[in-house]
Order: structure tokens, then C-alpha cells, then sequence
């Protein structure tokens, strides 16, 4: 690949549709073009080398509510309030020190979303599949939805038709919902090819349940996996995944849509560390180590963006409001963002510095025995704060006051704390997320639990260490 800045398109700048696919749980080396050999994402790995692929992507957060309430709101965390999937004191009470901060569910009907930025743009909006920040994306933007709401997987047996989400009809017995939603966003391009749209579309897998076709599934069994990617459902999930992607992408070719159409394809957060391992990446879903937090991310849009490009600029799921916003050039603009306009960068512009923050007041318990990877085997995530300045990563925890240091571009990993080490640079980051922290008047937890058992905290987690 060649790099994004030795290419900048010289053509007048054309209102393009917009494209947004969101996929859920999806983690970074769950795909072919990331490294991965058991997944095959033939149709991806083609969109990738069609356009640029962001090489330090980044979701606004670690699970799927916060992550989707930064991308749709274009606020940090500490904006919107929505720190997690409801509620914010998960795991055993005896092993939390502090009372977490209260969630908010939903994004607060104050809040000048993206989809109503894009209506404002002249932009017909529509929805296909998870929506999770509101009980209907009709009352947040959205002019046509199918499959969006408030809930955020679909459901025991929920992949397979008759559904169990809303505002979606049946299909007939069997139907693959991942199919199913592909056909809605394919039938909604073809009715307004003669219109400017913004299709959103958070396909609800690779969500579990984990559920892929009887067919797939019995061809990834056979398939030798490595590295901690060996599932054959979850395989057989990411393969449907892929398959309808190029169907969508065919029919954009089809109805003569491709050349003006913006194609950007993310995934709301890491992958989930029990079904697929995102090495060098420490931990996943749920963690603020990268396997959590770090995501694929490609941008297309013909004759703007060079194909073949990669850019190592620093990005967050919270840029594509800005970004959106300077191409649609809505009448009401939002002024108030957390991201940074990107079309620099996907014009050519070379990277420049800046700063991520991440904020998570709450607790979020283990997935499997203490083999999420994370800092202690009770917890993917207790209280903290994160900032990321170009190499360097600094995760402060609210519980004990501590700082761990790490340089990402020798230790991906994040697994040689610096901290004592380079003490200097610990408080040069903590300083600037300190004031980013008083910038955005970011809920701190300090209150004690008074359920909080050391005792019992330290019995759960030998026995836990002890079956590892």
C-alpha cells in the first residue's frame, strides 16, 4: 500500500451518499486485511485495498452503548453520560471499592445527533439494525428504520427469523437476519439513488449469541484455526458478515451509485476476548488495553480518497461527525464535537497530533475466569481514565490512584509498565488528562462502598487464579 499523503485528488468536491457500517463486536485481527488466516473477508479485504485503511483506529469507547452514543452524538462520554450498557455497578458488590457513577441509558433528546445533522445536510436517513441509543431512531433522526431500537443483541435464537428485535416484520422461517437487514439497505439505495442518502448500518452481529449458518459453520470446523481464532460459529458469523457487505457493495456498482458514495466500514468495539483472541492486542470488549478499544476502520469515496492508501493519523469513531458534517454542510451545524474533521487526512494531508480520551467512571465484571486479559481477573474494567498522545497510553484507575504507563509503538501489547520508570512522562499525560477530565466536567467516583469485603475480594480472586 502506498501512504494516504503521497495522493491528494485535485476534482471539485462533490456532495456524496454516505454509507456507515458499524459492526458489532467485531475486533481488530477478526479480519483478513488485519492478519487474520481463519476468518475469510474476501469482500472486506477488496474494500480495503479500494480505499484507506486507518491503521490506529479507535472506538469511543470499550461496549456497545458508549461507543454508539460518541459516534451518533459526536460527544465524549462525559458529555453524554452513557458509560456503559446499563447498570454501572456490575460484578459481586464486595469486590468494588467505590460507588460507581450513575449510567444514562439513552442519549438525552437535547442532543443534535448525527442522522439529524445529515437530515439538515438534505440527506434522507435511514436506519438498518442496532440502534441502542433510544427506543426508536424515528424520534433522533432517522427517517426510515428497520430493526433499530433500544435493545442491544437480538435476543435467544434471535438470528434466525421469526426475529425477537423491533420494528422489523418476520420473514419467512430461517431467514438470517444479517441477510435480512442487507436486503432492507439494498431495496432503500435502489428507491433513493436519485436522492442524497446516509444509510447507518450497525449490523446487530458479531454479536452473541453466537448463531452462523449450518453450512458455514460445519466448513470452519474443518478449518484449523491458531492464536486463540477457532470458533466455527463466530467464523461463520464473520463470513456472512462479509458476504453481505459485497452484496451491498455490488449493488451500489449496479445502480451506478459507487462514484458517489462514501463508504465507511468500523466496528462499535473490540472484539470479545473468549471468542477470538486479538493478539499483540492485550484483552477486549469491555477493557481500555487496545483489544478493547482499537478497531478496524476503512474509509472509500472515489475520486476524493486514493485506493490502496493506509494513514497512520490517530482516530476515534467520534471524527466521523465532523467529518460527515464538512462534507454534508448542513444548514444547522453542530458546534459543540469532540472529534476532528478528517477530510484533511482522507484528502492526502499527512497525520497530525492529537490527543484521545477515554472515561469510564463504572465497572464492568469478567467474562470467563480471568481470561479477559485484563487488570485483575474479577473485572474487564474497573473505574478510570485513559489518554492516548501519540506512542504513549496512560490508564489511570480511580480505586487505588495508580497510573500505568505504556509505549505503543514498542509494546502494542501493553505489557511493560513505565511508569516508575519514566515518571516524567506518567505526569506530563496525567496532567493533560487531569485537565481534559476538568474541561469536560467528568464525574469522578470518590465515594466509598460500604459493601466492599477485601477478605471476600481476595478469596474470589485466588480461586479464580487457581483454575486458570
Amino acid at each position: 500500500m502506498i501512504t494516504s499523503c503521497e495522493y491528494a485528488q485535485k476534482t471539485q468536491p462533490q456532495k456524496p451518499n454516505i454509507i456507515l457500517i458499524n459492526i458489532d463486536d467485531l475486533g481488530w485481527k477478526d479480519l483478513g486485511f488485519t492478519g487474520s488466516t481463519y476468518y475469510e473477508t474476501p469482500n472486506i479485504d477488496a474494500l480495503a485495498k479500494a480505499g484507506l485503511v486507518f491503521n490506529n483506529a479507535y472506538a469511543g469507547a470499550a461496549n456497545c452503548a458508549p461507543s454508539r452514543a460518541c459516534l451518533i452524538s459526536g460527544l465524549n462520554t462525559p458529555r453524554h453520560g452513557v458509560f456503559t450498557v446499563s447498570p454501572s455497578d456490575r460484578g459481586h458488590k464486595k469486590t468494588r471499592k467505590l460507588i460507581p457513577i450513575k449510567n444514562t441509558q439513552h442519549l438525552k433528546n437535547t442532543v443534535y445527533t448525527l442522522p439529524e445533522m445529515m437530515k439538515s445536510g438534505g440527506y434522507l436517513t435511514a436506519n438498518f439494525g442496532k440502534w441502542h441509543v433510544g427506543n426508536n431512531p424515528l424520534d433522533q433522526g432517522i427517517d426510515y428504520n428497520v430493526g433499530g431500537s433500544s435493545k442491544g443483541n437480538p435476543g435467544k435464537d434471535g438470528y434466525f427469523s421469526p426475529y425477537n428485535i423491533d420494528f422489523i416484520k418476520n420473514g419467512p422461517e430461517g431467514e438470517y437476519l444479517t441477510d435480512r437487514l442487507t436486503n432492507e439497505a439494498i431495496a432503500f439505495v435502489e428507491k433513493a439513488k436519485d436522492t442524497s442518502f446516509y444509510v447507518y448500518l450497525p449490523y446487530y452481529t458479531v454479536h452473541t449469541p453466537l448463531m452462523g449458518k449450518e453450512a458455514l459453520v460445519e466448513k470452519f470446523k474443518k478449518k484449523k484455526g491458531s492464536n486463540g481464532q477457532n470458533n466455527a460459529k463466530y467464523a461463520a458469523m464473520v463470513a456472512s458478515m462479509d458476504e453481505n457487505v459485497g452484496r451491498l457493495l455490488n449493488a451500489l456498482k449496479e445502480n451506478n451509485l459507487e462514484e458517489n458514495t462514501l463508504i465507511i466500514f468500523t466496528s462499535d468495539n473490540g472484539g470479545i476476548r473468549q471468542v477470538s483472541y486479538q493478539d499483540p492486542l492485550r484483552a477486549g470488549k469491555g477493557s481500555y488495553y487496545e483489544g478493547g478499544i482499537r478497531v478496524p476502520l476503512i474509509i472509500k469515496w472515489p475520486k476524493h480518497i486514493a485506493p490502496n492508501t493506509v494513514s497512520n493519523q490517530i482516530v476515534s469513531n467520534l471524527d466521523f461527525y465532523p467529518t460527515l458534517q464538512a462534507i454534508a454542510n448542513p444548514q444547522k451545524h453542530n458546534i459543540v464535537l469532540d472529534g476532528i474533521d478528517l477530510n484533511p487526512v482522507l484528502h492526502g494531508e499527512a497525520a497530525t497530533q492529537r490527543d484521545l480520551f477515554f472515561h469510564f467512571p463504572v465497572y464492568l465484571q469478567n467474562y470467563s475466569k480471568g481470561n479477559d486479559g485484563s487488570r485483575d481477573p474479577l473485572f474487564r474494567t474497573r473505574p478510570g481514565s485513559v489518554i492516548i498522545s501519540g506512542s504513549w497510553k496512560l490508564h489511570h484507575y480511580f480505586e487505588d490512584d495508580a497510573l500505568e504507563l505504556y509505549n505503543l509503538e514498542n509494546d502494542l501489547g501493553e505489557q511493560h509498565n513505565l511508569a516508575d520508570i519514566n515518571p516524567e512522562k506518567a505526569n506530563a499525560l496525567y496532567k493533560k488528562l487531569d485537565a481534559w477530565r476538568i474541561e469536560t466536567n467528568a464525574p469522578i467516583p470518590n465515594k466509598q462502598n460500604p459493601d466492599y469485603n477485601p477478605e471476600f475480594e481476595s478469596e474470589k480472586k485466588a480461586i479464580i487464579l487457581k483454575t486458570k
